[in-house]
């Protein structure tokens, strides 16, 4: 599978996150962020034919995919709950441009280049304008944006490392998710109100482990390690584009213009900044 194919399944996937977390809301979001990665986690089993053994992780390794899993979903959750979430969610998306702009740091092979940095930039306005569209207004500085930023730090930073720490096979981020799972249901467990859980919430929970806080994470891990980090980060750029559509459709609401818009400056600043493989 190449690389890009693998990035753009990961962003497709993150993208049904949102409209998930909608039809869910009545669970907390550690108690649904616990559920979701342990559910992923089970992916991990069939790669390695079901040999838990190759599953074997260092704690160098396995402390960045607890950091970038975990650290990512409880930064952003506590973003959303103190802060607009629109422009939460619009602080968040600074992920893919930090993969960009922060991989010459962790690749030598990496070059910062000028056109690099106007592509994220248009890509960067494409998100900002497609998140913006929903239509919700911020007010001040609040500590939920603090978070946001942290959120995409880690998850940029977590997405190099991966790079960077001895290789291990993709299967190991089901090591990860499994960890990450259960911290998430520790913090649900010391920070949330207990929730009950009906059956018809349960077909939404499997989509939501196998999809967006499953498979994604494999797909990702694949296209970091085969491909070039600044294209993948670049391609991610497609993911607030689509998780609004996802959004507008769920919702029944009319696509605007400046979603149209979004969308030209989005796959506009992907092309722009494609470039051959350091």
């Amino acid at each position: 599978m190449k690389s890009g194919l693998a990035a753009l399944a990961a962003v497709i996937l993150w993208s049904s996150l949102a409209a998930l977390a909608t039809l869910l809301t009545e669970i907390p979001p550690f108690l649904k962020t616990g559920i979701g990665l342990l559910l992923g986690s089970l992916i991990a089993l069939p790669l390695v034919r079901f040999d838990i053994k190759k599953l074997k992780v260092s704690w160098k390794t396995l402390l960045l995919g607890v950091y970038g899993l975990f650290g990512y979903h409880a930064a952003l959750f506590i973003a959303l709950q103190n802060a607009p979430s629109v422009q939460a969610n619009l602080v968040n998306y600074l992920w893919p441009l930090l993969i960009i702009l922060l991989a010459p740091l962790f690749i030598k092979t990496s070059k910062l280049t000028a056109r690099i940095v106007f592509a994220s930039l248009i890509g960067f306005a494409g998100a900002a304008i497609a998140v913006l569209s929903g239509g919700a207004n911020g007010g001040g500085f609040e500590v939920g944006y603090i978070f946001a930023l942290i959120a995409a730090v880690v998850w940029a930073t977590y997405s190099l490392g991966t790079k960077v720490v001895a290789e291990f096979p993709t299967a190991v981020v089901g090591v990860f998710a499994f960890v990450a799972g259960i911290l998430a249901l520790a913090s649900h467990w010391l920070f949330e109100e207990r929730a009950e859980i009906v059956l018809s919430d349960w077909p939404l929970l499997l989509a939501l482990g196998v999809g967006p806080l499953g498979a994604a994470f494999y797909f990702w891990d694949y296209a970091l390690k085969h491909g070039n980090a600044q294209q993948v980060g670049l391609l991610s750029f497609l993911t607030p584009l689509l998780s609004t559509a996802l959004l507008v459709l769920a919702s029944g609401s009319t696509v605007s213009p400046l979603l149209l818009v979004s969308a030209l400056l989005i796959i506009g600043g992907a092309l722009l900044g494609r470039q051959r493989q350091s």
